[in-house]
Parts: structure tokens; C-alpha cells; sequence
């Protein structure tokens, strides 16, 4: 679902573009974008192939059952589904540049900051543990449901 249609309720000619980047991902990735480990700094795929793109390891997403693939190509999709899940509306490209994109070599633009990136508050990370157990130094030890 595309941030503006999320967060505002308006579809805007842009969602269809975000909802494909999500397809693209998940098919190269082999995850769904909901499926998160809680251990891991992302909580959802975006946030995952984000943190690996501008760390310069984003084939290391690649779903490991795709035992050969053109290294060149994966990469370039991958890129070009950041593209698609760019925050803002006007830094997403049209369907019809999509198609062209897909189709051609011509160069693409850096990928800005895709929306809905999870971060999880890691009980184990640093700053936890400079902070304490809670913010406001309360532990619950036993979880019920309501």
C-alpha cells in the first residue's frame, strides 16, 4: 500500500508504481515485506534492502534458491525497485518509465529514502543499553494478552 494512500487515504497515479517496487523486491528477495526477524535492525523488507543497498551488499538479498542469476541485472532491479518505493510521490517514475527502465540500459538516479522504513528498538543494541531496560526504567517480566 502506498504511503499516501496509507496515510491520507488518496490513491494517487504514483501508488501503482509503489505497489510494484514491493512486488519486484519480494520476487527477488524470496520474502514478503511483512515477514521481519526481530533481531534485525529493519523490521520489514524496505527497511532490510535499504540498510544493505547503501552499505553496497544489496545482492545479498537475493533469494539463496536462485542458485544462478546475471549478478548485473539483479542489481539493476533492485535499484530500480527502490526507485518505485521512494517516499515522496514525485521522486517515483511513471508506469510508462517504468516499462522503459525495465527495458533499456539507460543510467538511473540514485534512490532517495523509501517509505515506511521499521526500525526495531533492540533490547540488545548499544544504545539500550545505555538507556537502561525501559525508558522509563520499568520492566514487565511476564506478557499477557488483554
Amino acid at each position: 500500500m502506498s504511503p499516501e494512500y496509507a496515510m491520507e487515504g488518496r490513491c494517487s497515479t504514483k501508488s501503482d508504481v509503489f505497489s510494484f517496487g514491493i512486488l519486484l523486491l519480494e520476487i527477488i528477495s524470496g520474502k514478503r515485506n511483512t515477514d521481519y526477524n526481530l533481531n534485525s535492525p529493519s523490521l520489514n523488507l524496505i527497511g532490510e534492502i535499504w540498510d544493505m543497498w547503501r552499505e553496497g551488499q544489496a545482492l545479498g538479498i537475493v533469494d539463496p534458491s536462485l542458485s544462478l542469476y546475471p549478478a548485473h541485472e539483479v542489481s539493476r532491479c533492485i535499484h530500480i525497485g527502490l526507485l518505485f518505493v521512494q517516499e515522496s510521490t514525485t521522486d517515483r517514475p511513471t508506469m510508462s518509465e517504468v516499462v522503459y527502465m525495465l527495458g533499456k540500459e539507460a543510467p538511473l538516479t540514485s534512490p532517495k529514502k523509501p517509505a515506511f522504513i521499521l526500525q526495531s528498538s533492540n533490547p540488545n543494541s548499544e544504545e539500550a543499553s545505555i538507556r537502561g531496560p525501559s525508558i522509563n526504567n520499568v520492566t514487565k517480566t511476564m506478557l499477557e494478552a488483554r
